[in-house]
């Protein structure tokens, strides 16, 4: 009884995890956990030797756990409906399905372009959508048919198509950051401005394995052929429309910046990209014919989400409107793309609620078991206990960065991000703010490392919402009428692990690098640099210098005589002298009298 009550954290979070494996639901199991060994730890506390703080009174504190600021008055994680139901009205918007098709004819021309296509596809639905299985889906459905249909190999299709959809975990507006963020205690545009960096330059090393890949093995990703390219050549009109953009650009900047001082950047650039939207618009209306078929349905196709983006995350990293106020906007701006296209409706209205409330929902009840879960294992002592194992780590710092990663790497396996997420990331961050680890750095590394969750093999969501959507039989193809064969879920796997692969390898560079994320703080200003000065007042000369009106300076006064340190001070007027008492006669006995 006493080993048991005194190592009953380690007991309780090795159920936990048996409980999980066994295929138990997380909020159950987490609340279910949390009970059970609440009752045990009430009647085993007298054997702890005082490692055991619970009490049956100590249950009255989960109404003010559900309904206090942690998760029912929550206002951080009031963005993730927001967020769910805009990547959802954007998917039924057909905005990915427009895209993949107007880059794609941008890249056709170069060996690979499809797969850049896609990966850049991928990054714009990931910083509109946030929604991993929204952009898996739709670029399953689009572009996997295509990539087949030219010869793309099989594994490096699958591959390319879900990890790109996975960029929408660590690419601001990403559920799982907001998540983060809320566990850790710090601002979500802390974390959004912290993750861009990483989530760009991973976006660039998935682009790089495609060009190695192109020049190895040049037959494993060819080129669109002529016949497939139906919007033409143009690229030269397109930079044309781009320097006409950095033109007006700058001089709308010129002539704003006397009025608008910091911002006459922002608005020059906006008022470039709107003239070169309404020009793309009318040169395809009226026929002016000015730019190439191509040309305009790059400008007409990619401004409007780019637009969103700025809507989501401008208004944010400038600090005009909250995460949750971003989302909010977002929202609205995904309806009026929705509208504008003609494909609003009244179910996509539906689909895209019922989808949030199920997914808000979904966080809500994994929260609450959380934070019943939480009661009983900080009541036993499981955060020292937690804290105490990590920091005693061998290596210091990086020796807890290494264990921490390789832990979360493979608890990946089991868990998808929202279940790491309430799990583990508060059990690991008292250790990390005790070691002087910044917490937006370490929370931007857990999510490049959560993100391995939806590609791991067996357990990756990516792979199951991929696979959901890819071919099973062969099929016969409806514009070339060749019989494609099937993806196997085999090539499904194999095609996912090169990806994992850049993960790892953009965990270490997050942890080699880490001003990727730290440029969030701003500019530090190192205060010996600090020059101070003194401004000049009329009538007044500076210290050390003649008076303004020439002449001599009047002679200093003298300095006062060495202060008298046997007598007390004075503080005010001089007290007149005291007759000095007379001296004792010591020669006689002292009188009393």
């Amino acid at each position: 009884m006493e080993f048991i009550a005194q190592n009953m954290a380690p007991i309780m979070f090795a159920s936990l995890i048996i409980f999980l494996l066994i295929g138990y639901p997380v909020a159950f199991s987490l609340a279910a956990n949390g009970l059970m060994f609440f009752f045990i730890g009430v009647l085993l506390s007298p054997y702890s030797g005082g490692s055991i703080n619970l009490a049956w009174p100590l249950l009255h504190a989960l109404p003010d756990n559900f309904y206090g600021s942690r998760v029912m008055s929550n206002d951080t994680l009031l963005a993730i409906p927001f967020f769910t139901f805009m990547g959802i009205v954007l998917e039924r918007s057909g905005m990915a399905e427009d895209l993949l098709d107007t880059i794609g004819q941008l890249f056709g021309p170069i060996r690979g372009g499809l797969a850049y296509a896609v990966i850049f596809v991928g990054a714009l639905l990931a910083a509109t959508t946030g929604v991993v299985a929204a952009s898996v889906i739709a670029m399953g459905l689009i572009s996997l048919p295509i990539m087949l249909r030219y010869g793309y190999d099989r594994r490096v299709a699958a591959g390319v198509i879900a990890a790109s959809g996975t960029l929408a975990q660590i690419i601001p507006p990403s559920l799982v950051l907001i998540v983060l963020a809320d566990q850790l205690g710090r601002s979500v545009g802390d974390m959004y401005a912290g993750a861009l960096i990483p989530g760009l330059v991973l976006t660039g090393l998935y682009m790089l394995y495609i060009l190695i890949m192109s020049v190895i093995r040049p037959h494993s990703m060819p080129a669109l052929p002529l016949e497939a390219r139906t919007l033409g050549h143009g690229v030269l009109s397109l930079l044309a429309a781009l320097l006409a953009t950095v033109v007006v650009s700058y001089a709308a900047y010129r002539y704003l910046v006397p009025a608008h001082g910091d911002n006459a950047d922002i608005l020059g650039a906006s008022a470039g990209v709107l003239f070169i939207y309404v020009v793309a618009i009318a040169d395809k209306r009226l026929n002016f014919n000015m730019m190439s078929r191509l040309a305009q349905q790059v400008i007409i196709v990619l401004i409007p989400p780019l637009a969103l983006i700025f809507l989501v995350l401008g208004t944010i990293f400038l600090g005009i409107a909250t995460p949750t106020e971003g989302g909010a906007m977002g929202s609205v701006g995904a309806l009026a793309m929705a509208a504008a296209k003609g494909r609003l409706s009244l179910d996509v209205i539906k689909q895209a609620l019922t989808s949030t409330t199920r997914l808000s929902s979904f966080v809500l009840f994994i929260l609450i078991g959380a934070r019943v879960f939480s009661l009983t294992f900080y009541g036993v002592n499981g955060h020292i206990w937690v804290e105490h194992l990590l920091t005693s780590l061998p290596g210091g710092e990086v020796g807890f960065l290494i264990g921490v990663n390789l832990l979360v790497f493979f608890l990946a396996f089991f868990l998808d991000f929202f279940e790491l997420a309430f799990i583990i990331v508060p059990l690991l961050a008292p250790a990390a703010d005790k070691l002087g680890i910044d917490l937006i750095w370490f929370g931007v590394l857990l999510g490049v490392n959560m993100q391995t969750s939806f590609m791991h093999p067996p357990f990756g969501f990516a792979l199951f919402y991929l696979r959901s959507v890819a071919a099973r039989v062969p099929y016969l193809d409806r514009l070339t009428g060749k019989q494609i064969a099937p993806v196997t879920t085999g090539q499904i796997y194999w095609g996912a692990v090169p990806f994992v692969c850049i993960q790892v390898i953009m965990i270490g560079l997050t942890i080699a690098f880490p001003q990727m994320v730290m440029h969030y703080k701003g500019t530090t200003v190192d205060p010996g640099t600090i020059d101070y000065k003194v401004p000049e007042v009329p009538g007044l000369s500076p210290l050390g210098a003649p008076p303004a009106g020439g002449g001599t300076a009047p002679a200093a006064p003298a300095a006062p005589a060495a202060p008298d340190l046997s007598q007390p001070p004075s503080f005010g007027d001089t007290p007149s002298a005291k007759p000095a008492a007379p001296q004792p006669d010591l020669s006689q006995p002292p009188s009393f009298n």
